[in-house]
Parts: structure tokens; C-alpha cells; sequence
């Protein structure tokens, strides 16, 4: 084995011997790192003048752990346990300096350290839950001894990762220094003689309630998911077995569950999260300034975007059209702020100080140096364009963003003198909470408007997809679909307490139906009605939903909608629903029967995936990566089914274009089959080939 590393170095200070990961921009584990671990190691053992090692990241970070992107090779070895057994039977001790994030394998490297010294920045965890794995180099089984039952349970099977502070506070480190460097070489090493390894320390006593919470948890946090169930499991047995069985074990496991379906899902959406930012022609392009933004209208989004504004530090302006609007608006932003204080984000008086910074005015006076303004009105295309209107005078060098959620943003930029300074900016409701947001780029929009939503996007720490024009964009077009599909499933003989069943027990947290009362069936309905006079009157139409919605039942602030509510809470389905269901089927000539709960989940699947590779063949969206993100970011698709392409991938491309084709006899205008499927069917490849690619 070779004594060189690309990315390890090792040198000398005084009577220590220094170990260098130096693997940018996050120096992640990878077989070149482990192997310049070993050679590192083997080459200090043979040095007699050396005292101590430490084992420390260059620049500021430690290691973020082992490369995900090694879980589809084969494995080589060495393998992290070999590292780690090498760095906790080193000849002389070793102490781990801690910069930046230490997660997963680097986690792991550190507790085979016998000290641990992290400065205030650093960042400790074992996330790999999250990617649907155990940590599976000794970390179920180190992390215990060290810190306890309780909190390596929390941490484990949340896949949580917490600052020095509370790593002191816990036990996980040993000391914190803002050079931990020269704290390292600093230490007395009578300090570190008798101090014994991780793996020698007794196991904590099993505790079955802690357990068996930390299970409930992981249930209602990743609900379906395998790895923290694992997780838990293998932390129990650090008792029962002896520590070489243990590692043993969480190794099988960790082998076991790199290989699943559930992993690669769950590595697919977390390197598509690392890909979501600008594209590179836009790198040299300076965004407008974002210190301080417009806000226009202060409703549910308005003042959901405003508030995520000012959480993030931005001065925020909330225009609204007169004075009562504005006691509206304040009070909306109040019930934000009481929220945040609610939920221990922040201190009442931080709440307070932030609140008082937002300014309220009515009117569009003192705003012509405006860098951004987003408007957030209601969404009908007159009202917008008359906004976008007086904004082009009021605001005239800014960049213009629209909230819409469907409408046409090449339509709005027809009003403005200057049609290249608009881009669409589609929000998720709520607006400081949900972390995807839809950037719109118009026909003409520029660079500099593109730039801009980008930059916003990373200031508010929101996941960037851009899309194209057309009605809906890519999460809701897709809505649609599905909830057309749904709606031709209950004319068919499906119930709704079915259909909502089948897509929980599929991983949704919450059904179609569910959804829908919750969010209140008018915004659907207002949409309905604005596409009424574009709709193919050749395509076969329910009107189940805005019969519901005629009737008043509008979802749960009504009272009523697909169920009944009382408190807000759900108590059965609506008796009322069934009599309309069974005169629309008749209407349509169709004789309901009951339906297998696989044929409803095919059912569902198959209008997403078909109306996705539509999406992706218009070039409405860059990449299939592109639309699981919206997917599963925006409307509630299981993460770990990696999204309804990655989905597709593994049912199978051609299983997908007979079963389109099966339902194509039935209805050739709903169910007509994507081209891209058919044209992925006939090559062999499915969506996540990397060549399936369009501009967005």
C-alpha cells in the first residue's frame, strides 16, 4: 500500500505527529482517504520521537462523512472499520481537532480518538438515517458508551447532528477551543495515558422506555422508513452482545441496507438537494440587492414570505392597498411571531425587535430604489397585472417577482416597459416553512432576475428548482393530474377513505382528500373555474369537486368538505359526498364496482409519472431530479421513494408503457402516453439516465 494520499498528509510539530484530510469542499471519506489513513498511521508507528497524533480536516472542516457516492461500487478495502480500528490501536493516542462538520464516518473516525478537542463552529452527527443506512463503522456502538442511552438515541435514529456546545455538554467531547490544533498539542499527556478507548467503556444499561419512545418517534418523523428502526435496534443490543459481535452486526446491517431500494431513493434526493443551485451561466451574473425587499399584499402568502424575509434578515416592506388591509396584515404577521415563540425558535423579546423592524405602509410611495419586490396578491391575472403596472413606475429599476402558483408569468411581463426584470417565484404555503421554491423563468426574463431568485432562494435556505411557463408549472400540473385521475377513480367505484388509505400505507402523510380539506377546496375551485373557457370540451370532465364545493363544504375551516369535522379534527367521511359520486357516475354512464387498493395506487402512480415525463419532455423542467424534488418537497411524495421518477426507475419503464397503454384504450385523451416513455421504453434506459436532460 502506497504512503501516498492525494488527500492525506501528515507531518510533524515538535513531539506530535499531525494527520491532514485535505478533500474539498467537504472532505469526504473515500477510498483514497481511507487508504492515506492507514499509510499515515503505519508510517508514524514507525517513528519512536512521536508522542501523539491528531487527526485533523484542513481549512474548516473535520469530514462530512463517508462519499455517498461510493454506495453503488463495490467495496475496497480498506473499509472505514479498518481505519477506525487502526486510529483506536495506535501506538501512541490519538486526538481528534475538530473544525467545521464532523458527520457520519468522520463522527466515527473521532470517537475511535481518545480525545476530542472541537472549536465553537463544529458540527457533530451520525446523519445516516437520512441517506437509509446505520452508521456502520462502530458508531451504534462507540457513541453509547460515550454519551449515554438517551442521547445517542436521539441522535442515531433522528440522524440529528448538534453544535460543540451541547457536544461538551453531553459528553462527546472532551474539551472546546477555538484552535483545537493548538489545544491538541497543548494537552498534558498524562491527561491522555490513562484515558481508554471508546469501545472499552462499559455499555449503558438497556432501557426499554427510551427505546420505545425513540421508536415512536422515528415512526412519526420517517414513517416506513427501515434504517432508524435499525438504528435503535443495534444501539439495544451494545448490552447484550460483546462489542466485537455488536460491530459484527451493525456492519451486516449496514452492508444489508446500502444495497436497498430505500437507500438509493434516499441518496437520489439528497444529491438532487445538493445540485439545486443556479446553473453556471448565471454565476458571473450579480443578483439585485437583498437587504431589504417589497412585499406587495399581506395575506396568507404575503406575510408568510415577509416573515421568512425578516427571520433571515432581511428589512422587509409590506405594501398593502389601504389602511384596514394593513391591520389585516399585522395581524397575520403577529400570529407568525406568536408561532415562532410557541415552537422555542425565538425569544419573545428577539420576536418583538424583529416584528417592529418590518414596515407597513399603503401605497407604492418611497419604494424607487427598490432592488426586489415580490408581489403576493391574489392570485387572478388582472389583479396582478394591474400591481405589476404601477410597480413599473413606482419601482423602476427593481427586479419584479410574482407569487403565482399557476398562472402565466409571460402574460404578466407584457405590462411592464421592461419585461426582462420579471420572474416568476412560486412560494409554498406556508411560505416560512417550506423549504421548496419554484423559480419561473419567463421568455424574457434575465439573467439578472434569474440570479436574483437564486440568491433569494439561498438567503431564505429554500431548495431552488427552476421551471418553465405554462399552467401550473411543474408540482401543481402535476396536481392536477393526479387529483383529475383520483376524482375518475371515485366515479369508478374507489371510495375516498380508500384512496387516501392506499397513498398513507404508499408513504404520504396525508391522503389526496385529506390534503385538499385541509388546504380548503375554494383555491382548487377558483382555478377550476378560471381554465373553464380553455377546457377541451372532447376531455371527459367531473364535476364531483365543484359540486362539493357548491354546496359549501370547503374543507375543514368550513366544517365539512370530503369529511366531516368537528374541532377541527376529523371525525367520518362526508355521508353527503356518496349521493353526488353516484349521479356523476351515472352521468358519465359508468357502473361503479369496487376497486383493489393496487389498482388505485397504480392508478394514482401512473397519471404522476406519465404527467411528469411531459413535464420533463416540453422542457417545462431541466431534469427528472428537478421534478422529484418538487414532488417530494412540495406536495408530500415519500422521500424515501426517492420521488415519482426515481419511482418510475424502479417499476420499471416498460411496466409503466403497457400499463399507460392499457389505460389509453379506456380514454385516449386522459391517458395518452407520454412520448418520452414510450421513447425510454424502446432504448432500455429509464429517467435518471443521465442524458435524459432539458433546458428549463
Amino acid at each position: 500500500m502506497s504512503a501516498h494520499s492525494d488527500h492525506v498528509r501528515h507531518y510533524r510539530i515538535g513531539l506530535a505527529a499531525v494527520i491532514e484530510i485535505d478533500r474539498p469542499p467537504v472532505n469526504a471519506i473515500n477510498h483514497d482517504i481511507r487508504a492515506g489513513l492507514i499509510a499515515a498511521l503505519t508510517a508514524i508507528a514507525g517513528d519512536a520521537g512521536v508522542e501523539r497524533i491528531i487527526l485533523a480536516g484542513a481549512g474548516e472542516i473535520f469530514a462530512a462523512g463517508a462519499d455517498a457516492g461510493e454506495f453503488d461500487l463495490p467495496m475496497a478495502q480498506p473499509d472505514l472499520p479498518m481505519v477506525v480500528a487502526a486510529l483506536e490501536s495506535a501506538t501512541v493516542p490519538v486526538i481528534a481537532a475538530i473544525r467545521g462538520a464532523c458527520l457520519g464516518g468522520g463522527l466515527e473516525l473521532a470517537l475511535a480518538c481518545r480525545w476530542r478537542i472541537a472549536a465553537p463552529n463544529a458540527q457533530l452527527g451520525l446523519p445516516e438515517v437520512i441517506l437509509g443506512v446505520v452508521p456502520g463503522s462502530g458508531g451504534t456502538q462507540r457513541l453509547p458508551r460515550l454519551v449515554g442511552m438517551k442521547a445517542a438515541l436521539s441522535l442515531i435514529s433522528e440522524g440529528r447532528s448538534i453544535r460543540a456546545g451541547e457536544a461538551l455538554e453531553i459528553g462527546l467531547i472532551d474539551q472546546q477551543d477555538d484552535d483545537p490544533v493548538a489545544a491538541a498539542l497543548a494537552l498534558d499527556i498524562t491527561d491522555l495515558d490513562g484515558r481508554p478507548p471508546v469501545s472499552s467503556l462499559p455499555a449503558p444499561s438497556p432501557d426499554r422506555e427510551l427505546a420505545e419512545a425513540a421508536l415512536a418517534r422515528a415512526r412519526h418523523r420517517m414513517p416506513r422508513q427501515r434504517a432508524p428502526e435499525e438504528a435503535i435496534r443495534l444501539i439495544g443490543i451494545a448490552d447484550s452482545m460483546s462489542f466485537e459481535d455488536a460491530l459484527a452486526e451493525e456492519r451486516a446491517t449496514f452492508l444489508r441496507l446500502r444495497g436497498s431500494e430505500e437507500c438509493r431513493a434516499l441518496r437520489h434526493i439528497f444529491f438532487a438537494e445538493r445540485g439545486a443551485r443556479a446553473p453556471a451561466h448565471l454565476k458571473a451574473t450579480a443578483p439585485a440587492p437583498l437587504d431589504s425587499t417589497i412585499v406587495i399584499g399581506g395575506g396568507t402568502m404575503g406575510a408568510g414570505i415577509a416573515h421568512a424575509l425578516a427571520r433571515a434578515g432581511t428589512a422587509v416592506t409590506l405594501i398593502e392597498r389601504d389602511d384596514d388591509a394593513l391591520q389585516a396584515a399585522r395581524k397575520r404577521m403577529a400570529s407568525l411571531y406568536d408561532a415562532a415563540i410557541r415552537r422555542w425558535l425565538l425569544q419573545a423579546g428577539a420576536a418583538a425587535a424583529e416584528q417592529d423592524a418590518i414596515r407597513f405602509q399603503a401605497g407604492y410611495d418611497g419604494i424607487e430604489n427598490a432592488g426586489l419586490v415580490i408581489e403576493a396578491v391574489f392570485e387572478d391575472m388582472q389583479v396582478k397585472r394591474d400591481v405589476l403596472t404601477a410597480l413599473d413606475r413606482a419601482a423602476p429599476h427593481a427586479v419584479l417577482a410574482s407569487n403565482t402558483s399557476y398562472l402565466d408569468i409571460d402574460i404578466m411581463a407584457g405590462c411592464l416597459a421592461d419585461p426582462s426584470r420579471l420572474v416568476g417565484l412560486h412560494f409554498f404555503s406556508p411560505a416560512h416553512i417550506m423549504k421548496l421554491l419554484e423559480i419561473v423563468r419567463g421568455a424574457r426574463s434575465s439573467d439578472r432576475a434569474l440570479a436574483t431568485g437564486y440568491a433569494l432562494a439561498r438567503r431564505l435556505r429554500k431548495i431552488p428548482v427552476q421551471v418553465g411557463v405554462c399552467d401550473g408549472f411543474v408540482g401543481n400540473r402535476m396536481l392536477q393530474r393526479v387529483r383529475e385521475a383520483a376524482e375518475l377513480l371515485l366515479l369508478d367505484g374507489a371510495e375516498t377513505t380508500q384512496i387516501d388509505r392506499v397513498m398513507r400505507e404508499f408513504g404520504y402523510a396525508m391522503g389526496l382528500f385529506e390534503t385538499q380539506d385541509m388546504s380548503g377546496l375554494d383555491i382548487a375551485w377558483a382555478n377550476r373555474r378560471r381554465q373553464a373557457a380553455t377546457r377541451d370540451p372532447a376531455r371527459r370532465y367531473s364535476r364531483l369537486s365543484d359540486l362539493v364545493c357548491k354546496a359549501g363544504w370547503l374543507g375543514r375551516k368550513a366544517g365539512r368538505g370530503w369529511y366531516v369535522y368537528e374541532d377541527g379534527t376529523s371525525v367520518a367521511p362526508n355521508p353527503n359526498v356518496t349521493p353526488l359520486i353516484e349521479a356523476e357516475a351515472a352521468r358519465h354512464g359508468i357502473i361503479r364496482r369496487e376497486m383493489a387498493d393496487d389498482v388505485v395506487l397504480r392508478t394514482l402512480l401512473l397519471a404522476l409519472i406519465n404527467e411528469a415525463a411531459d413535464i420533463l419532455d416540453q422542457g417545462i423542467a431541466g431534469s427528472a431530479s428537478d421534478i422529484d424534488l418538487v414532488l417530494v418537497h412540495g406536495y408530500g411524495f415519500p422521500r424515501f421513494r426517492g420521488g415519482p421518477l426515481c419511482h418510475a426507475d424502479r417499476m420499471g419503464v416498460g411496466m409503466i408503457r403497457e400499463s399507460l397503454l392499457a389505460l389509453q384504450e379506456t380514454d385516449p385523451m386522459i391517458w395518452r402516453l407520454s412520448p418520452l416513455i414510450d421513447r425510454l421504453a424502446n432504448d432500455g434506459t429509464g429517467f435518471l439516465t443521465p442524458t435524459i436532460r432539458r433546458p428549463a
